[in-house]
């Protein structure tokens, strides 16, 4: 059951521990999805956390995520990386998939960007397209990530979702990504996982919206508007559904194709930093 006074005491915990360690003066935080963790590596690293040494933080059982959180130098800015995120379906309830959103807020993270691997429904995608998150539909999560006490030092108990994803963030980035052919923009919808999806469930899917599939992402950006958090998201297309049949998809092959698009990312990433503090 949910504790407020002892989530509350464990999100200070975990702030203390990374205060300490010198995770302090925080410019903007980036969540690297599946197959994403060389990105951090090509900054310039000042201090590295393991999430198993922060008190309270779950632990990453899924390839493609170190599990760690590590704070670089880009030019003048800090930037905080976490190479690795929680799931639903590693079996963690919602509010512990999203404490260090809670974490970094108490940081004071203003400025974050996610990423993530997904599947394409829309079928203008190819496989390396790089969709932009518009928006997102969060009706098939589980839980929602504020279900329970709200946190009313964090938020409002009625958080409004109209633009999760910062429009001016986009338009900036949009106007340095002009030479990268392959930028798409989209919905994305989150499915619990982790299996992945039936064609009629793709079908459906692409019927009420959705331009991308994957099994992350949504209750961190719940939370992080929650916070009053600015946020940018990116999909990696990285397999395709095309006429509602799917070619037999493995995460082998998702992560595979992650990296193939690395590169790209890299840029997007490098920009989206830039014109928030360029």
């Amino acid at each position: 059951m949910f504790d407020k006074d002892q989530y509350l005491k464990e999100i200070k915990e975990s702030h203390d521990y990374l205060l300490e360690k010198g995770f302090k003066n925080i410019d903007i935080a980036i969540i690297l999805g599946s197959g994403l963790n060389e990105i951090a590596e090509d900054f310039e690293q000042l201090i590295v956390a393991n999430y198993s040494d922060i008190p309270n933080f779950a632990k990453t059982t899924v390839e493609g995520h170190k599990g760690r959180m590590i704070l670089c130098k880009y030019n003048r800015l800090n930037v905080l990386f976490m190479q690795g995120r929680f799931h639903y379906y590693e079996g963690y309830p919602m509010y512990r998939i999203v404490f260090p959103i809670r974490v970094l807020s108490l940081l004071g993270v203003r400025n974050l960007i996610v990423t993530n691997a997904a599947g394409g429904i829309n079928p203008n995608f190819n496989v390396g397209d790089i969709m932009i998150i518009t928006d997102h539909i969060a009706l098939f999560i589980p839980e929602n990530p504020l279900r329970g006490p709200n946190l009313d030092d964090f938020g409002t108990r009625f958080p409004n979702m109209q633009k999760a994803y910062d429009y001016q963030w986009i338009m900036r980035v949009k106007s340095k990504l002009t030479d990268i052919r392959n930028i798409k923009e989209g919905v994305y919808c989150m499915v619990p996982g982790p299996n992945y999806e039936t064609p009629a469930e793709v079908k459906m899917l692409r019927i009420i919206g959705a331009d991308a599939v994957g099994m992350s992402t949504v209750p961190e950006v719940i939370v992080a508007k929650h916070c009053n958090i600015k946020v940018i998201g990116f999909s990696i297309i990285t397999n395709i559904y095309r006429d509602f049949v799917e070619s037999s998809v493995t995460h082998k092959e998702v992560l595979e194709n992650t990296k193939k698009s690395l590169d790209i990312m890299k840029k997007i990433i490098q920009a989206s930093v830039e014109v928030v503090y360029g």
